[in-house]
């Protein structure tokens, strides 16, 4: 059986000491073994634990859904369609983020096309950009971008 400090397992898996500390305090990956020096030892079991952990980190889950995860695995019992389904709730939550983020993306261009229109170059206090972000929350961010002209300074 191969061991590892944590050093070591930090380079394998791509994850630095203080995330594996961390997961190790919120009970994610087990509390490692110490040899002299009170120096934390982890076992080939450990490597493969936080490499599954750094894999559903990297696709978003949060650290509950991390935790129902490493269950599942522990469980061969569990049937394999509660992933799926802790997996079809996540891609709902991406999809809906996705979406947001469309629609921040085309107020920004039309901050950006407005400005470009109306006051680059100009004084600041003249700003479209500026003064929209001084009202108040819309429905949608920056609905009101785009939709009125302003004379050019």
């Amino acid at each position: 059986m191969r061991t590892f400090k944590i050093g070591a397992m930090a380079e394998q898996t791509g994850t630095n000491a203080p995330t594996i500390r961390y997961y190790e305090e919120i009970g994610l990956l087990r509390s490692a073994g110490r040899q002299a020096g009170n120096q934390r030892v982890y076992r080939d079991a450990d490597v493969k634990r936080l490499t599954f952990i750094r894999r559903c980190r990297e696709f978003g889950f949060s650290i509950d859904q991390v935790r129902s995860l490493i269950a599942l695995v522990q469980d061969s019992a569990s049937p394999c369609v509660q992933a799926r389904d802790l997996a079809q709730e996540h891609l709902t939550a991406v999809r809906a983020k996705l979406a947001e983020l469309k629609a921040l993306e085309r107020s920004l261009a039309a901050f950006v096309t407005d400005c470009d229109a109306s006051c680059a170059g100009g004084a600041g206090s003249d700003c479209v950009i500026l003064d929209d972000l001084s009202k108040g929350p819309t429905k949608a961010c920056g609905a009101s971008a785009g939709r009125r002209s302003r004379p050019n300074a």
